[in-house]
């Protein structure tokens, strides 16, 4: 990585635990008040190598680095606010369960599936609106789905 590459993403994280930031556009501003010059592209780039991901807090998307969502809101306790925020159908397929989620939206929860680490889950694999999840050897994806369906429906 290149010298500028590191002090940029360390400027861009330094901005995402400071406040609350939704777009790439802004994090492109801001960026450029600290005397980078950068494109959206690059900061979209830099994003992703970074592993940042827009969640919701207080109402609003913002983004999110990976060490700030261990401990919170993607917490195994956590994992039935997300499901009931996100997900808008579950069903058994095989050994897999077909996740639907709101676009852009699958990879939040297959992150929160992955941090929970339920047992009976052996990973996930999340398109844009779409969340495979596999399912162990020995557990039951209907039970799982039905599970999953219940706690995704259930009110706050």
């Amino acid at each position: 990585m290149t010298d500028a590459r590191v002090r940029r993403q360390k400027a861009i994280a330094d901005l995402i635990r400071a406040e609350p930031l939704g777009s790439q556009e802004e994090v492109t501003a801001r960026l450029g008040a600290m005397g980078f010059s950068v494109t959206q592209a690059t900061v979209s780039r830099d994003l992703d190598q970074m592993g940042a991901v827009k969640v919701k807090r207080g109402g609003a998307l913002s983004y999110a680095l990976p060490d700030q969502l261990g401990d919170n809101d993607w917490a195994a306790t956590r994992l039935q606010r997300i499901l009931r925020e996100w997900v808008l159908s579950v069903e058994a397929a095989g050994n897999l369960l077909v996740l639907r989620t709101p676009p852009g939206s699958a990879h939040l929860v297959g992150l929160a599936l992955d941090q929970a680490r339920l047992e009976e889950v052996a990973g996930t694999i999340s398109g844009d609106d779409t969340l495979f999840v596999a399912v162990r050897d020995g557990a039951d994806p209907g039970i799982m789905a039905g599970r999953f369906s219940k706690l995704s429906l259930e009110p706050s």
